[in-house]
């Protein structure tokens, strides 16, 4: 293959793609890209946000046409007209927001548009037989009949991969199929991974987490700008070679914050919440947070992370508990009041709770103050462009076009429109859940020196991450949350990830 860069396999290719360029207007989102994987490997496609690896993925999986190249599965030429052709090809696809109805059952999840018929009408004992049969095929205890929705979402991707190789699957796409799970279903799903490695299925496995990378991948494709800078066996490439072919340049490590407090409770914390109990989630949590602090926040998933940011902006109401801000208590009884008071948050979920994809990056910028404003008091549209740019230009957001629609953007460049809406509204305190989820190892880079930088001129930030070594990385005191309260708070700089490892997953012994 061309602009081939690293170790080559002789071995018989069952994907072959060759010369893919993608135009959008003027536009080159892929320019000649090769790419390949071979039967009974995992591949992983890296690259920053906006390097191409969502195209080449569309490209593969149907839901775009090349505008120059060619596509060959199992040594047959393909021009797919839309995923459909892609699956009869073999190619199936699990998408990181799993897209699944949970109000019917496993069995009709798996097998629908597909279902079994009899007489005219859906055999529905053949279909949960049909379906207990793929789920026993990757060693899944499962009730097919059960409705999805009452499962957990490690379960559903399970029952996405179910319904993706219940066809004759040649080719597994697994786009960020971690994202939202803990440590014990991450290795449920990679045994399951393991197994069709072995039944000689080629799966695609695009991820942000390099530890996954190199704990599953045989071989990295990396793509800078649209265009291919090579292919490698894993176990000869290095992280942080791989990190460098990534950006196109020497990043150093980023370092940790210098330390602005000691480990114990602020003297005068701006935000300080006693007895915060909210059910399910919280029980009986107390928080405390300096001036210019950053407090990171780590525990495990289902711990009350997320619970914990909602409880403290306003979101869900606590049940019980106090919260007092500079001293004062506070009601935050939804977020207007939060806002009001100064204490703004970033969700998790950028799409469903946070950005307007239909809207432009000025509009949605502006959206939190005008909302502040009311609707009797409109921006004008030179103050609301002036914001835009303002912002713009401050977090280096790109393009740096006001009039883009959001959700043509990054995922690390939608992230810093989020932080521009909420920084538009000049609080004192942020709350962000999990704000580099989903975005690359640059645009990580970029939103933690910019929380960094938040901090350093007083802003205080509560920073939640599932990845320990980002809280470390971000963070001046690390909040540890087990059970849904919080049991420790611990100086950074006296951790490291394996003791904060240690610390997350330390079982909360019974009072003698």
């Amino acid at each position: 293959m061309p602009c081939q860069d690293g170790p080559v396999d002789e071995a018989s290719a069952l994907v072959e793609i060759a010369g893919a360029t993608v135009r959008f207007g003027s536009f080159t989102a892929l320019d000649g890209v090769d790419f390949r994987m071979f039967p009974g490997e995992v591949h992983s496609l890296m690259g920053e946000n906006g390097a191409g690896k969502s195209t080449l993925i569309k490209a593969l999986t149907g839901a775009l046409r090349l505008d120059e190249g060619t596509v060959v599965i199992d040594g047959a030429a393909r021009h797919f007209s839309g995923p459909r052709d892609a699956q009869e090809a073999g190619v199936s696809t699990v998408y990181q927001e799993v897209d699944l109805l949970e109000n019917l059952s496993v069995a009709e999840n798996i097998f629908l548009g597909r279902e079994p018929r009899r007489f005219g009408v859906i055999d529905h004992r053949a279909m949960r037989r049909d379906a207990a049969a793929v789920l026993e095929g990757l060693g899944l205890s499962l009730d097919p009949a059960s409705p999805l929705g009452r499962h957990p979402l490690a379960v559903q991707q399970l029952v996405a991969i179910a319904r993706a190789i219940s066809t004759d699957v040649k080719v597994l796409v697994l786009d960020e199929p971690t994202s939202s799970l803990d440590l014990d279903e991450v290795a449920e799903l990679f045994r399951v991974i393991r197994d069709l490695k072995e039944r000689g299925v080629a799966i695609l496995f695009v991820s942000h987490f390099l530890d996954q990378v190199y704990e599953m991948s045989d071989r990295i494709t990396v793509l800078r700008d649209g265009s291919l800078v090579g292919e490698y066996l894993t176990t000869e490439l290095l992280r942080i070679d791989l990190v460098k072919k990534m950006l196109g340049r020497d990043v150093a490590e980023i370092a940790p914050r210098e330390h602005v407090v000691e480990p114990e409770m602020p003297a005068d914390p701006i935000l300080s919440a006693r007895g915060l109990t909210r059910a399910p989630g919280i029980t009986n949590a107390d928080v405390d947070i300096a001036e210019g602090e950053v407090l990171g926040v780590a525990g495990l998933l289902g711990s009350g992370r997320t619970e914990l940011a909602r409880v403290l902006t306003g979101v869900d109401r606590a049940h019980s508990g106090i919260i007092r801000i500079e001293g004062k208590p506070a009601r935050l009884d939804s977020p207007r009041h939060a806002v009001n008071l100064g204490v703004v948050y970033s969700s998790e979920n950028r799409r469903t709770e946070g950005l307007i994809g239909d809207l432009s990056v000025e509009e949605n910028i502006a959206l939190a103050l005008q909302a502040q404003q009311g609707a009797l008091h409109p921006i004008s549209g030179a103050r609301r462009r002036e914001l835009a740019l303002s912002w713009i230009e401050a977090l280096g957001i790109k393009p740096a076009d006001p009039d883009r629609l959001v959700r043509t953007l990054s995922g690390g460049n939608q992230q810093k429109v989020m932080l521009a809406r909420l920084l538009a509204l000049s609080p004192r305190v942020i709350v962000l859940d999990e704000p580099t989820r989903g975005i690359d190892v640059g645009a990580k880079v970029e939103i933690q020196r910019l929380v960094g930088e938040l901090a350093d001129n007083g802003l205080s930030v509560v920073f939640i991450s599932a990845e320990l070594e980002e809280v470390l990385r971000v963070g001046d005191r690390v909040a540890i949350l087990r059970e849904g309260e919080v049991a420790e708070t611990v100086n950074a700089a006296s951790l490291n990830p394996d003791t904060l490892m240690a610390l997350v997953a330390q079982p909360d012994l019974p009072e003698a």
